[in-house]
């Protein structure tokens, strides 16, 4: 397990753990921004990034003259909330932390999928309605296609895709698996283009909108 030990020193840097937090949303975002969002220089944001870069856990593409920050793939993604479910997180301290740990818990995006109350909801309504199994912590596709096809998502397309169709992604805030994959990435972003959830535009935290709360799917308790 030595060979852990590199990455483990990495992600304990708090201003690299927040870089990586704040690409956990899944979109783009330029190196500018990231060091707003983590409240540093963008010289400093710039040599961070680097370090991922050469430890794969992020890519880094040229825009003209913008640098854009993804993480490396939905892998990086689940060790990080994988990571999440080990840590104690401290209490947020100040009203606009209280808000952005209740926005993030209410729903968010775990890279390309849909994670917190919303995620799990979500993952709820798909085993209760047959479309999905549940067993040992592990998601399995019922066959169920006319419902998958009702939200838009094409299961022979995915099928084809080398990605694994459909994978639990343990939540770091409700301790339960939410839908990774090939089929979560689908289902969410059929869910951005229907309009029932939209992206926010100070973090990885997703509005559901009116339409999306008239949804049997994504009713959170």
């Amino acid at each position: 397990m030595s060979e852990l030990a590199p990455v483990a020193s990495l992600v304990a840097d708090p201003t690299r753990a927040r870089i990586l937090e704040e690409l956990l949303g899944g979109v783009p975002l330029p190196v500018g921004a990231l060091a707003a969002r983590a409240g540093i220089a963008p010289s400093t944001a710039s040599e961070h990034v680097s370090k991922l870069e050469a430890a794969r856990l992020v890519r880094v593409q040229s825009r003209g003259r913008r640098r854009e920050v993804t993480l490396a793939g939905p892998h990086v993604a689940e060790a990080l909330e994988a990571l999440s479910r080990l840590a104690d997180p401290p209490p947020p301290v100040g009203l606009r932390a209280v808000n952005r740990r209740e926005a993030l818990r209410h729903a968010r995006s775990c890279y390309d999928h849909l994670a917190g109350r919303a995620g799990i909801a979500l993952a709820d309504a798909l085993v209760e309605r047959g479309a999905l199994t549940e067993r040992d912590g592990a998601f399995a596709v019922s066959g169920d296609d006319e419902l998958f096809d009702a939200l838009g998502v094409d299961l022979d397309g995915l099928r084809a895709q080398r990605r694994p169709l459909v994978r639990a992604c343990n939540d770091w805030t409700e301790r339960r698996p939410h839908v990774a994959g090939a089929l979560g990435a689908a289902l969410l972003d059929g869910m951005l283009t229907h309009g029932w959830l939209r992206r926010r535009t100070d973090g990885r935290a997703l509005d559901v909108t009116p339409e999306g709360r008239r949804q049997t799917w994504l009713r959170v308790g």
